[in-house]
């Protein structure tokens, strides 16, 4: 089955500062802030939201195309995409910018300062879908570019491609009704507890109306698993059991990664977000969004210890 996964690429700048933010920052000179922080080091990571799912269903032998944009500084990022078997046939260079990139800087109470830079993101990766097979293909729109995840959704209902929309940390870039447009049709529409209160008040829908319009909703909630809404009822599926949590950060990719691959199996939608509770597991026990890695006759074994035989 080929799987479309559009969304971000970028990189993650990680900066530690060993001291504490508020120690430098004076309350009372807020309104002339001007601050700067020594850290100790600089470390890269490859991230955003395509490039993440598109790693993970790497790992569980699906090959992804991904849909997005990349910059004038994205050799590093190839390499590591061809190195894992993923092609770069739906990726748009723009040589004007650089890939999009997050700078985040850590004190050592966690606190964090982040800025980022949307450069290539900000351009549609201007992908052909005349050749794409609806009974063939299964997609996911995750945030990137505002104009792709605006005009995907289109795309798919009009070719009857199956697909997931997950508007995540866009989804105050865009209004109530450009919302429900973008969401009506999608197989599934994926988002945390939170999100889905955001997408509810931005659009004035409930959560009953919202499936309306789409055939299922799955609401993810952290360590306590996720809830899968369906027409007929839904399921509460629990977390998968971590042997150490690192890094939460790109669990929530990893898990739509297992979803989609339960999918491709042609598994239930509980059983699909179970096989996303294992893929993500793997994700928070290391630090970065692309650092775990597993056979694929590991994850099974896993997966079965959690869940039983699938």
């Amino acid at each position: 089955m080929k799987i479309l996964v559009s969304g971000s690429l970028a990189y993650d700048r990680i900066m530690s500062f060993p001291g504490s933010f508020a120690d430098h920052i004076l309350p009372d000179k807020i309104h002339m802030l001007n601050v700067c922080f020594l850290v100790d080091g600089l470390d890269e990571r490859f991230g955003g939201t395509a490039g993440n799912i598109a790693y993970a269903l790497s790992m569980l032998n699906e090959a992804p195309v991904i849909l997005g944009t990349a910059g004038k500084d994205f050799e590093g990022y190839e390499k590591w995409l061809d190195g894992h078997g993923i092609t770069r046939e739906g990726i748009k260079s723009v040589d004007s910018e650089f890939t999009a990139g997050a700078y985040i800087t850590t004190d050592k109470s966690d606190n964090q300062i982040t800025g980022f830079n949307p450069g290539a993101m900000k351009y549609s990766c201007g992908y052909d879908f005349s050749d794409i097979k609806a009974d063939d293909t299964l997609a996911i729109v995750s945030p990137g570019n505002l104009d792709d995840m605006q005009n995907f959704p289109a795309v798919y209902r009009e070719k009857g491609v199956p697909f997931i929309y997950d508007p995540g940390q866009n989804i105050p870039a865009f209004s109530g009704e450009q919302l429900l447009d973008m969401i009506s049709g999608c197989k599934i529409l994926v988002s945390n507890d939170y999100e889905l209160e955001m997408i509810m008040k931005s659009t004035g829908k409930t959560r009953d109306e919202l499936m309306e319009i789409c055939d299922s909703i799955i609401v993810t909630l952290g360590e306590n698993g996720c809830l899968v809404v369906e027409k007929d009822g839904e399921t509460a599926v629990p977390a998968a059991k971590a042997k150490e949590v690192k890094d939460p950060t790109g669990a929530g990719d990893a898990f739509r990664s297992g979803l989609i691959k339960g999918l491709c199996m042609g598994k239930s939608l509980a059983e699909s977000a179970r096989v996303g509770a294992v893929s993500a597991v793997y994700c928070v026990e290391q630090l970065g969004t692309q650092e775990h890695s597993y056979t694929e006759e590991e994850f099974w074994v896993r997966y079965e210890e959690n869940f039983g035989k699938i």
